[in-house]
């Protein structure tokens, strides 16, 4: 059986659309969610898990590092670097995509993908 590279699910801006595009077409959903995903527990697990079984490809969008300082949570944070959270959050299974926002939110983001589900 072939297994996607965890890397692979690491993609642009611009990627992440291709792919939606092509999804649609084919009917299928897009469901979108966003966070820091700094420390990863059984609850973000087990809500992602949730979240992707609202459709056909969950794309998860993360807050690059710059991003979460300006959140403001704790001058610590992010305790992991952008590259690791995002390739921890392409290594869960329910995950399909996995795609960096430099933005205080991703609104930018979703309105350039166009996500079913929200």
């Amino acid at each position: 059986m072939h297994h996607q590279k965890i890397s692979d699910k690491i993609k642009t801006w611009h990627e992440a659309a291709d792919i939606i595009r092509l999804l649609k077409a084919e009917g299928k959903k897009a469901v979108f969610t966003n966070g820091c995903f700094d420390l990863l527990h059984k609850g973000h697990v087990d809500y992602l898990s949730k979240a992707a079984d609202l459709g056909d490809l969950l794309i998860v969008g993360i807050n690059t590092d710059e991003s979460v300082k300006r959140l403001g949570k704790s001058l610590s944070r992010p305790i992991q670097d952008e590259n690791s959270r995002a390739y921890i959050m392409a290594a869960l299974e329910s995950v399909g995509i996995v795609v960096m926002f430099n933005e205080d939110t991703p609104l930018e983001l979703i309105n350039m993908l166009r996500p079913d589900v929200l």
